[in-house]
């Protein structure tokens, strides 16, 4: 029997949609007491339940990773599996933890991003144990905290001993290999004026009126430029201004006010270049204006201690290449290659943990973080089915791919 009929057999569908569903149901937000820790909990179980070792490993204030393997007999090499325990608040959502299973999808906070994908990779160990197929490399799962905040979990992956040579995302990305993303970095312009009462507003200098000429300066200067710095693969750089607060009162000339941006940047751009596109539109305002008075502040709230890289491979990697055929096994057909307009994890493992890392995972990125979250049912069995077949082609032992013409 073919690996693909022995891991399709080793996999249950109702299985894993109730393995979504229980995850839902499962709060793991910011305003969760223990953030991810009931999830971390539940996955750890999981694992244990089904003989895989695991391990629980306490991150910030017991909030743990969770890290599973599956040992190879040696010599391979090893692929990683990584998803992120934790979601964004309901924000307005109704029933946000009912895991709902109707019409075809599975409905609640997380279902898409990335519950789906965390159940999908659980289940492509389970499915490798349970055909009793023998790798000669290990396949590694890391469920890790904070992804949708400041990466701490994979961040503290990088930074233990743990290493691969591979490595699989699974964001949502309607099982299409994303091959990249643009790097991410959110940015405070803050604007410094002079508060008066506004009976006498010519005694102060208002920084929302700074604030408006910096934003009219950046659309005139900056934004044209950003439409030509474009990468083959990841796409155009944007900017978008995100938020702006200043003031303190209507009958008060504006003292203070801060600008907050959003940037995504291409491999063709370094970091230093991010900020000094801004730092120049400054010192060009203040030229025409010697009131003028700003500066550039790294928002911290974006990361803990790696910068939000762009990240890409080429679609001759080898990693494309395995993940590419599982796909079309799977489904009878390519798999779409893509980016991802979000940045992910993936950054992190390849840039800095220097890991070969893509996206693939069930569900769709229009469905995260929306008021009305869902799965795709007819994604999930298939993609654990992937990851199962994409570990067996990267980590499987030579002799027996040979023998069984794979």
């Amino acid at each position: 029997m073919s690996f693909e009929k022995r891991l399709s057999s080793a996999l249950d569908e109702g299985e894993i949609v109730g393995l979504v569903s229980d995850l839902v149901r499962i709060p793991s937000h910011k305003a969760c007491k223990d953030r991810e820790r009931k999830v971390a909990e539940f996955i750890f179980r999981f694992f244990g339940e089904n003989g895989i070792d695991a391990e629980l490993i306490p991150i910030i204030d017991e909030r743990p990773n969770v890290i599973a393997r599956i040992r190879g007999t040696g010599g391979g090499l090893t692929l990683m599996l990584n998803g992120h325990t934790d979601t964004v608040p309901p924000y307005g959502m109704d029933d946000p933890y009912s895991g709902a299973v109707r019409e075809g999808r599975v409905y609640g906070r997380g279902s898409c991003d990335m519950k789906a994908g965390l159940a999908a990779m659980m289940c492509a160990l389970v499915a490798l144990k349970r055909a009793d197929i023998s790798l000669s490399g290990d396949v590694v799962f890391t469920g890790v905290i904070d992804e949708e905040f400041k990466s701490e979990g994979t961040e503290a992956v990088i930074q233990s001993n743990l290493s691969a040579d591979y490595a699989i995302v699974g964001e949502p990305t309607e099982l299409s290999v994303a091959l990249g993303h643009r790097g991410l970095e959110w940015i405070d312009i803050v604007f410094e004026g002079r508060a008066a009462h506004s009976g006498n507003p010519e005694k102060g200098i208002n920084a929302i009126s700074k604030a408006a000429a910096f934003i009219r300066a950046v659309e005139e200067q900056l934004l044209p430029r950003l439409e030509n710095r474009t990468h083959p693969v990841v796409g155009k750089s944007t900017l978008n201004f995100g938020t702006i607060h200043g003031g303190d009162q209507p009958s008060s000339v504006a003292g203070h006010c801060v600008l907050q941006l959003d940037r995504r940047y291409t491999p063709n751009e370094s970091l230093a270049q991010v900020f000094k596109d801004f730092e120049d539109i400054i010192q060009d305002c203040h030229a025409l204006d010697p009131s003028f008075k700003a500066s550039v502040v790294r928002n911290m709230d974006n990361m803990a201690t790696m910068d939000h890289l762009p990240v890409f491979l080429e679609e001759d990697h080898p990693l494309v290449a395995a993940l590419v055929e599982a796909h079309e096994r799977v489904h009878g057909k390519p798999a779409a290659l893509s980016i991802k307009s979000g940045w992910t994890d993936a950054s992190l493992l390849q840039n800095y943990g220097r890991i070969p890392t893509l996206n693939y995972g069930p569900g769709s990125l229009a469905r995260a973080h929306t008021e009305l979250e869902y799965v795709e049912i007819d994604h999930l069995k298939p993609a654990a089915l992937v990851y199962a077949l994409t570990a067996v082609k990267l980590c499987g032992p030579a002799a027996e791919r040979d023998k069984k013409g794979r």
